[in-house]
């Protein structure tokens, strides 16, 4: 089954996204990688909830993601596929860490699907 374990807020100044996140919610920042991307610990792992990250806006409509774990990434985009939903990002290597793909549900959400292959 697959669970919500991630999500992403663009951001045009994510440097100051992350300081209003931080000072608000109390969610700490670690910038991750050579792009434009903090990833955001939201609370210990006592409470529910789940951690995510703020990044560079790619595109000026470019909406919070929520990422969905899958066991098989690429079954999971033909299974989104066939059943009428719209890939918009193809499978991408996330390094050191697996793959993702972004895609359009049938009323035209976009979400995520990330394999962990650690």
């Amino acid at each position: 089954m697959g669970r919500i374990v991630h999500f992403e807020i663009p951001s045009d100044k994510p440097e100051v996204s992350t300081a209003f996140y931080s000072k608000v919610f109390g969610w700490n920042f670690m910038k991750w990688g050579e792009q434009e991307y903090w990833l955001a610990t939201t609370g210990d792992d006592k409470e529910p909830g789940i951690n995510g990250a703020i990044m560079k806006k790619r595109d000026p409509n470019q909406p919070v993601t929520n990422n969905i774990s899958v066991g098989d990434i690429d079954s999971a985009i033909r299974s989104i596929e066939e059943n009428g939903g719209h890939i918009v990002v193809p499978k991408t290597e996330i390094p050191t860490i697996g793959y993702y793909a972004y895609f359009k549900d049938l009323d035209g959400n976009i979400l995520g699907v990330m394999q962990n292959t650690k």
